[in-house]
């Protein structure tokens, strides 16, 4: 993937921005050979774990690590996850979650944020043999309340299957109220899913922040890349909040290699979203 390797120029770092493929790596890049077929069935789950903090605001990470172990998933995508920051008590969410868990576990930061660093993450059975942050720039930047911009990213990790390799690409899209800078974001990741495609099954989750019927949600699984929800999923895949969700917007996308078999909303409120799970096997 010569159009994804890392460069330093300021003149080429300036490129990537306008193709949207600007990335930090977190560790190797290199790809594990890939079968073409995933362990059956695979279980993945979608979860936006809010900083690690309940409705009411209290640190419960135990409740968290205690819904994955429940749920028997094999992929867990993270979002909302917080490192070493002050108002997490300078706790390393992934680590702990891990170490709760007895999964592997990976980190990818899209913003410094109270001494430490905030993100995504992903938590699997199996070894992630590689990771890196591409980040989703739009245009203007986005202002926030004081001058404040979080910026948005695509967390792509590489786990080593029994029968070789899969990639997970984690994201949480801009939460505006309207599609102007999420539909540049969208167009970001389906431009780097295509891309990493060739490389080997991609499956892409998160927060969208998007319903069901809206353009970005067009943008993103146009062609080959199939919501997994309205395949397998039953009702109305509500998330959000979680208290009483009136709306869906937690996410997988799927290739055509792969089918939904079951999805499902698990009714929690250990976090503000209600984590989702599905179940895969190849076609």
């Amino acid at each position: 993937m010569k159009d994804l390797q890392r460069f330093s120029s300021a003149s080429t770092f300036r490129l990537l921005c306008m193709l949207g493929l600007v990335f930090t790596a977190s560790r190797g890049s290199t790809l594990p050979k890939s079968g073409g077929q995933v362990p059956e069935p695979l279980r993945v789950l979608v979860y936006n774990i809010h900083a690690g903090k309940d409705l009411e605001g209290k640190d419960n990470l135990r409740r968290i690590a205690d819904i994955i172990v429940a749920s028997q998933a094999d992929l867990v995508l993270l979002q909302e996850v917080d490192r070493n920051t002050e108002r997490s008590g300078a706790v390393d969410q992934v680590a702990v979650l891990a170490q709760l868990t007895g999964y592997h576990g990976a980190f990818g930061r899209t913003l410094y944020y109270q001494g430490g660093e905030y993100g995504m993450a992903v938590l699997s059975r199996w070894p992630v043999t590689a990771d890196t942050l591409y980040s989703l720039p739009v245009v203007p930047p986005q202002s926030r309340a004081g001058g404040s911009y979080e910026p948005r990213g695509a967390f792509h990790a590489v786990i080593e299957v029994p029968n070789g390799g899969i990639q997970l690409l984690n994201t949480h899209l801009d939460a505006s109220p309207a599609d102007h800078y999420r539909l540049q974001e969208a167009d970001t990741l389906t431009r780097l899913v295509n891309q990493l495609a060739a490389q080997g099954s991609v499956l892409l989750g998160g927060d969208l922040n998007a319903t069901p019927e809206s353009v970005v949600l067009h943008r993103i699984t146009e062609g080959r890349w199939r919501d997994a929800w309205k395949f397998c999923g039953q009702g109305t895949g509500f998330t959000y909040p979680a208290q009483a969700p009136v709306k869906r917007i937690d996410y997988l996308v799927l290739p055509s290699s792969l089918k939904c078999d079951s999805a499902r909303v698990i009714s929690t409120d250990a976090s503000d979203h209600r984590p989702v799970l599905f179940v895969l096997s190849n076609r």
